[in-house]
């Protein structure tokens, strides 16, 4: 008597995702975000930076709006204003960021930021090694320091704005997860987002913005910033450690420069190309000796919380 074959799976997204190794998600996930700020960049020879973001994060609005369904119901006071804070954080971290990838090389531009979120993991501990990461990233500004007369002072103040900004998301993103399920709070924050970049994106792009290929581009930029690597990440957490996703993650400057090499043509020098290292190696490094610590594990016994999740860009 023969056994009834078992039916197969229907195919869809999540099943092929899940048939991938979690660490090429990840990888995909940050060629991913530098490919949409490559695009991005590419349009600011027709669209400003201020109506490039906020395409960008209508688009992503729309589409996580769509995906996630977030419900609307009686909430606290301080949980809206939570939320407000957290979409003003998103929306001013793309667009300090853009302002300096119109001005610096891509690459320069993302590592600088990143110092925000390493700030945190590193102020936020007491263990001595993390001295020494501190010092590896101090040895990485010093080095971009050396270069920064072929830079556009401007675009470094706006990237080092944008880690301010991203500090800041991080430190609200936890707070709106705290009060909000799912990605109910990021649907929130982007639509709040759209809406403060709303006067300046459409005083400074203007008619050019019912151009229908910029229209697509700003979809594409929205979908490979936001929508790509949130899925992907997503489903890339649910199984790897929270450790080696933030390992992984500390690749986005190289990431981006190599996006602003291929797509952009921008060349680093040898030093520009240490201080990347010099941030990557500090983050990689904070990032494992901190998982270490704590053991994978909160004080209750529950799995540590994931990395910040990379939704700059929108």
């Amino acid at each position: 008597m023969s056994t009834p074959a078992t039916p197969k799976e229907p195919f869809s997204l999540r099943t092929a995702a899940e048939a991938i190794p979690p660490v090429w998600l990840v990888m995909v996930s940050i060629v991913s975000v530098q490919t949409g700020a490559g695009v991005a960049k590419n349009l600011f020879e027709e669209l400003p930076p201020a109506a490039v973001v906020w395409l960008r994060l209508l688009t992503s609005a729309v589409l996580l709006v769509l995906l996630v369904r977030p419900a609307l119901r009686a909430r606290s006071r301080t949980d809206w204003l939570v939320v407000v804070g957290y979409g003003v954080a998103l929306a001013m971290m793309n667009f300090l960021i853009y302002q300096a990838f119109a001005r610096i090389p891509l690459g320069i531009a993302v590592t600088i930021e990143y110092l925000g979120p390493l700030a945190i993991a590193i102020l936020g501990s007491r263990r001595r090694i993390d001295l020494l990461w501190a010092g590896l990233a101090g040895l990485g500004v010093v080095a971009l320091g050396l270069e920064s007369g072929s830079m556009d002072p401007l675009g470094i103040l706006f990237a080092v704005l944008a880690a301010v900004a991203w500090a800041g998301y991080i430190l609200l993103s936890a707070a709106t997860g705290q009060r909000f399920s799912g990605a109910s709070g990021l649907a929130f924050a982007s639509v709040v987002g759209v809406v403060i970049m709303a006067p300046a994106g459409i005083a400074e792009g203007g008619a050019a913005l019912l151009d229908w290929r910029l229209l697509l581009f700003g979809l594409v930029v929205g979908v490979l910033s936001s929508i790509v690597p949130y899925t992907l990440e997503l489903n890339a957490l649910r199984r790897m450690p929270p450790r080696v996703f933030g390992v992984l993650m500390s690749l986005q400057p190289a990431a981006a420069a190599v996006v602003g090499l291929v797509l952009l043509g921008e060349l680093l020098s040898p030093w520009q190309w240490f201080a990347v290292g010099c941030v990557i190696v500090a983050s990689a490094g904070s990032t494992r000796t901190s998982a270490r610590e704590r053991g994978g594990r909160t004080r209750d016994g529950s799995p540590a919380p994931s990395p910040p999740e990379d939704h700059r860009r929108g």
